[in-house]
């Protein structure tokens, strides 16, 4: 069952980036993924299917009450 990834969650993935955060929040869904590191901010695109390997966790932002 693939995971089902929507624009704003928060993905974890299985590399850090070179800043020590290996957390990214995702701004574009598609073919390929614009994800935002929340560590230092800097934005990559990267295909799909590399997300969907190194996926090692996600999760939903926090809502505001």
């Amino acid at each position: 069952m693939p995971i089902h990834y929507d624009i704003g969650d928060i993905v974890r993935l299985k590399k850090q980036h070179p800043c020590g955060s290996s957390e990214w929040e995702i701004l574009r869904v598609g073919a390929d993924f614009r994800l935002k590191c929340l560590g230092c901010g800097h934005q990559i695109m990267i295909a799909r299917r590399q997300v969907e390997k190194n996926t090692r966790g996600i999760r939903k932002p926090q809502a505001d009450t």
